[in-house]
């Protein structure tokens, strides 16, 4: 009897969820499947389904079907595909090429910084495995990854996880700064050697409760230090960026910002261009003042969740004064409600002035695809005509969307034109001349990428009770006229030295770059090191 009842769980564990799949994602008789890893949501999914089985049946005669592959963030995607990949060159390896499988084969085959010459003859293990992988076809199962972001896609390419997709040879007419510019502002839109490419562009901001902020007293959340005021101590919504690439990127955009204060603040004092010395020491000082920002949004944070959607959600029911987002959540959420209510604006969308980059969505095909063709086909739709409408193209216009409003900004330079705005969702967005004097720099940050998330979680994350009892503390000190108790307090809560520039550079991003086992051993150190900070914050807070 308790085979039978095994037995019977196991069908409804593996027989449920395809048996209640959404009828929208299944195609009778495809003759074609195409594997698409991706972090978008269901309306990106849906819309790009459909489309492009129209725009692939026109050209072929064929049915198309596409199969989303849809684990979570952009971090769970990057774990899944490195784990494909190990297993596949494992085998490859052991059982194809009939070699030994060892540390320093596990070590450096996906390992960018081994280098190759020309004569493999006297390769070390190293080498030799690294020019296995790189002349093979071992394949994840999957065939194209779509969405996320340009530092993820960078590191997936130089891996050797991602191959050309000869989309800019095909289609060159759609690579010139007139369409699809190489760069802009600092941000990359493409891989020069052909591995990726933008499919759409993002800026990041602020969604925001009209009525909760007016109730409350606080002023508009216009800039992200704003979001760090005591005044919205448990009211804030944010996305853990260790889940969440886009809101990592998000992180990223309040350091670049400080440390453009802090330049700038420099350059006026001296009244003059300052030296290289002088711009190392205001970078990092706006490194400094940017993680104290991050530090009070942190404990202004009502929570850190995996969903990048739950913030806008409960700032629009009015569980959140604020919350951070990318800009298409905050403006399908603007519009949602409207719709809803037919033009209620209870919520709406910033972007912090000068506090934001231009970044992009890319797509790019794998290295083994199952389906190489059918996943050049797909690039090439991303970027034709077609596939850019729906980015930001209202409902039931000519190539527009027929269910969902993306509402995100096409990368496709030519669509900010007179010629599409009147079929647009956001006909006075355009992100090519919207975003101020914001400027990347990726040689200030782009090598802290990982280090930055590494920070927020041991220092911000993991010690969050800690953290808010602190924040809490200081203002009940603060309320009761106990100024010197504050005072005392937040000096201490405040301290970041352990995580400041040098540390940062010269211990977090080395540990990061070594073995797992420094990572967690330098994890547990920092964890427990805030841990006690913030206890002692409270203490202080309290007069004890």
């Amino acid at each position: 009897m308790s085979r039978y009842i095994i037995l019977v769980l196991m069908v409804l564990v593996i027989g449920l969820p395809l048996a209640f799949k959404p009828k929208g994602e299944q195609v009778a008789n495809a003759d074609v499947t195409l594997v698409v890893i991706t972090p978008h949501n269901e309306s990106i999914r849906y819309e790009f389904t459909r489309a492009f089985r129209d725009w692939y049946k026109k050209r072929t005669g064929k049915v198309v079907d596409i199969d989303w592959r849809i684990p979570g963030g952009t971090s769970e995607i990057v774990k899944v595909i490195d784990s494909e990949f190990y297993n596949s060159f494992n085998n490859h390896w052991v059982n194809v090429l009939n070699r030994k499988w060892s540390p320093v084969v596990e070590n450096n085959f996906r390992n960018a910084s081994v280098k190759l010459d020309e004569t493999p003859a006297d390769d070390t293990e190293a080498e030799s495995a690294r020019r296995a992988f790189l002349s093979s076809k071992v394949s994840s199962g999957l065939d194209v990854f779509f969405g996320g972001g340009s530092y993820d896609y960078e590191i997936q390419a130089n891996t050797g996880y991602l191959v050309p997709s000869g989309i800019q040879a095909r289609a060159p007419e759609r690579f010139v700064n007139e369409s699809i510019p190489q760069s802009y502002k600092g941000e990359t839109f493409y891989d020069k050697e052909d591995r990726w490419v933008g499919a759409a562009l993002s800026t990041f901001g602020i969604l925001y409760n009209h009525e909760l902020v007016k109730r409350s007293g606080c002023k508009e959340p216009l800039q992200w230090s704003d979001l760090g005021d005591t005044s919205f101590f448990a009211q804030i919504g944010v996305s853990d960026p260790t889940k969440s690439g886009s809101m990592n990127k998000a992180f990223e955009m309040i350091v670049q910002q400080q440390m453009q204060l802090c330049i700038d603040k420099s350059t006026t004092e001296n009244g003059k261009a300052i030296s290289k010395e002088q711009e190392m020491l205001a970078i990092a000082d706006g490194w400094v003042e940017a993680l104290k920002i991050i530090q009070n949004i942190s404990a202004n944070a009502r929570y850190f969740t995996d969903s990048a959607t739950k913030p806008v959600i409960d700032v629009a029911q009015g569980n959140c004064m604020a919350g951070m987002c990318i800009d298409f959540y905050g403006r399908n959420q603007e519009e949602n409600i409207k719709t809803r209510t037919g033009g209620d604006t209870r919520v709406t969308f910033i972007t912090p002035k000068n506090g934001t980059t231009v970044s992009t969505d890319p797509v790019g095909v794998f290295r083994g695809a199952r389906s190489p063709e059918l996943a050049l086909d797909f690039i090439d739709f991303i970027t034709s005509d077609e596939g850019q409408k729906l980015w930001n193209y209202k409902i039931g216009t000519p190539g527009g969307p027929t269910q969902y409003a993306i509402r995100r900004n096409p990368i496709r330079r030519d669509f900010y034109t007179p010629t599409h705005r009147p079929n647009m969702s956001d006909p006075d967005v355009n992100p090519y001349t919207d975003t101020g004097e914001f400027v990347y720099h990726p040689e200030w940050t782009g090598s802290l990428f990982s280090s930055l998330r590494f920070i927020i979680k041991t220092a911000f994350i993991d010690p969050h009770d800690e953290l808010t009892s602190a924040r809490r503390a200081i203002i009940k000190a603060r309320k009761e006229g106990r100024t010197a108790d504050a005072v005392a307090a937040e000096a201490v809560f405040s301290d970041v030295s352990m995580i400041d520039y040098t540390a940062t550079m010269n211990t977090i991003r080395v540990a990061l770059k070594g073995k797992k086992i420094e990572e967690v051993q330098l994890s547990k150190k920092l964890g427990q090191h805030f841990r006690e900070q913030y206890i002692k914050a409270r203490k202080l807070a309290e007069g004890h």
